[in-house]
């Protein structure tokens, strides 16, 4: 099965390069982040017209999030446990064949200074603890998605100008490692 992913900082000013690239490269599995777009407003039809099926978590100008396969998808769940006051839509969840995907849009946390950081830090935290449910089952996973964490210095191009963003931070990445 091929899987990809794809942070589309918008879907409405990508959808031709992503129609062009599914045509292009066939993937079976499709993971996008950053839609930009409500439910309703996501170009559905053109993406079904070459075959793939979606299930789609938008959200209006921020986040969001969206399957799509070439086969069925099943046991859709929208958004990421352990918050039910959490309306980001950073996180989708299906099974596809005998695979289950997760498409995850991880919170930037920057500035630090501000409760965008400990909103990040507490989302890893819910995305380990469902890592760790998810791993009772009897099937093979797929997390992928933007991460936004840079894990090592040697993944970025100026480790010094990053080393006060969330991205780099400590605490951002013993979470990645931990996960």
């Amino acid at each position: 099965m091929k899987i990809a992913t794809w942070n589309v900082n918008s879907i409405k000013a990508r959808l031709p390069r992503l129609l062009e690239w599914l045509e292009a490269a066939q993937p079976d599995v499709v993971l996008l982040q950053e839609l930009k777009v409500i439910d309703a407003a996501f170009p559905t039809q053109p993406i079904e017209d070459l075959g793939y099926n979606t299930a789609i978590h938008g959200q209006k100008t921020y986040n969001g999030v969206a399957i799509l396969s070439k086969r069925p998808i099943e046991d859709v769940r929208r958004g990421l446990p352990g918050d039910e006051n959490d309306d980001q839509a950073r996180y989708i969840e299906a099974v596809v064949d005998t695979v289950r995907v997760a498409s995850i849009y991880l919170p930037n946390g920057n500035p630090t200074g501000s409760d965008k950081f400990p909103y990040k830090l507490a989302w890893m935290d819910r995305l380990i603890e469902h890592a760790r449910d998810l791993l009772n089952y009897d099937e093979i996973m797929v997390l992928g998605g933007d991460y936004n964490i840079i894990p090592e210095d040697r993944d970025c191009y100026d480790p010094v100008a990053f080393a006060d963003d969330a991205l780099c931070l400590p605490e951002s990445r013993a979470r990645w490692r931990q996960l």
